[in-house]
């Protein structure tokens, strides 16, 4: 059965919270809301597991070559001079005969193919040379080889019992191929998660369509799509929304009883012509975070039944950024995914900022570029305007700069996140 959203996910009792306190929050309230299905391996790809998958079986099954060459047992060669075999037999990979092999033979073995009883290791055939002697033939194998050298052994991949996959992770395309070797054909997976976009604003239009005077094309919309299904679930786009009560109450109410997550754009302040955080207030229950960040502190949080709302500020960086940190970790353990916090790695700045506000956490877009020293290093887009669009195709990342920090000096340690760990690529 599945489970419902918790009626407090988001409650707390501050006015303003940290960036790592709301992190805190999130990663400890937030559970999966969706239901597991049987998926078949070909389908699979992409999908949050909601039951670990375990090794039945060794993997490989059974000890075999893993060159094109001659099989032979190590007590038999003498690795300091070398040693001829004569060749008692063939295996090839697939379904093995027993072989009665005369001890201090070789056997003519192929990739795969499952080492005789008594034989450990092999010789690649291009450093062997064979002859006729007196009807028999021999393989000459030259000195220097290592005991097991060329075999995979039984189990040296995966061991029975073993497991593979962990229940919560996202499958890719090498997981799928793990289930495979361990002969699973289904796996249980979760249900995708279900969320609508919709975006708000009478200035709002979407493109294709003539421009007003005082309007902007919607670039939120087909943004958050395509972040959405990076994250994993469906999306669909509900359309623009203009800024009266009755349109946002209606919609909002319409689109909890049918999505797991509904996501807007703008309209997330306490203005006369944002509606949105009233509605949740009027609907369900709204948890209002101010969040001390840059750019993002205008977000609502909260939720109508068991549908929850998230209400993102409106220009496109602000979107974009509270996006990744916050909304997209939860749709992924909504789905029934494993919570991850993003990775950090420490580069030297190929920047300077001489003053930084404090109390406040910021996130600059960045990219990689080459340091004083050659070396890797991040630099800072010049420009910090949460309507820059610009700005986001120029970034390879985002630079995490806390709350203590007032300054940063060029060559001093940033925290740089790739997008990468995000599911896009860089440019």
């Amino acid at each position: 059965m599945t489970r419902k959203l918790r009626d407090d996910c988001f409650l707390h009792d501050e006015d303003r919270l940290t960036h790592a306190a709301a992190i805190a929050i999130l990663r400890e309230r937030i559970e999966p809301v969706v239901a597991q299905e049987e998926v078949a391996l070909d389908d699979a790809t992409g999908r949050y597991l909601a039951q670990a998958v375990t090794a039945p079986r060794p993997v490989p099954a059974h000890t075999n070559a893993a060159v094109d060459g001659y099989a032979f047992a190590f007590s038999d060669y003498d690795a300091q001079a070398g040693t001829s075999f004569p060749i008692a037999g063939r295996v090839a990979a697939g379904p093995a005969e027993e072989l009665d092999l005369p001890k201090g033979s070789a056997v003519r073995i192929f990739t795969g193919g499952s080492m005789p009883q008594g034989l450990d290791t092999v010789v690649m055939q291009e450093d062997t040379d064979t002859q006729e002697r007196e009807g028999t033939t021999l393989v000459a194998v030259p000195a220097g080889l290592k005991e097991g050298a060329n075999c995979r052994l039984a189990g040296e991949d995966v061991k029975a019992g073993e497991v593979l996959l962990k229940e919560g992770s996202r499958l890719r395309p090498q997981d799928v191929a793990t289930a495979a070797s361990a002969g699973q054909a289904q796996l249980v997976c979760h249900t995708p998660l279900k969320v609508a976009v919709v975006s708000t604003g009478d200035e709002i239009v979407r493109a294709g369509a003539p421009l007003g005077p005082g309007q902007v094309y919607d670039a939120n919309a087909p943004m958050l799509r395509g972040l959405i299904e990076a994250a994993g679930a469906t999306c669909d786009d509900l359309g623009v929304l203009g800024d009266t009560r009755e349109a946002v109450e209606k919609n909002l109410k319409d689109a909890s009883a049918a999505y797991d997550v509904v996501i807007t754009s703008g309209g997330a302040s306490r203005g006369e012509e944002d509606h949105v955080v009233d509605t949740m207030d009027a609907l369900g229950d709204l948890h209002m975070w101010q969040i001390a960040v840059k750019p993002g502190r205008p977000m609502a949080f909260g939720q109508i039944d068991d549908s929850l709302i998230m209400g993102l500020p409106g220009n496109p960086v602000a979107v974009f950024v509270c996006f990744l940190l916050y909304v997209r970790p939860v749709l992924v353990r909504l789905a029934g995914g494993t919570w991850a916090e993003p990775v950090h790695y420490p580069l030297p700045a190929a920047f300077s900022v001489p003053k930084k506000k404090t109390g406040r956490r910021e996130f600059w877009r960045g990219f990689l570029t080459t340091g004083a020293d050659g070396g890797v290093a991040v630099g800072k887009f010049e420009r910090d305007g949460s309507g820059l669009i610009s700005s986001l195709r120029a970034a390879d990342g985002l630079i995490e700069i806390d709350e203590e920090t007032a300054s940063v000096k060029e060559g001093e340690a940033v925290h740089f996140i790739p997008l990468s760990q995000f599911g896009i690529p860089m440019g």
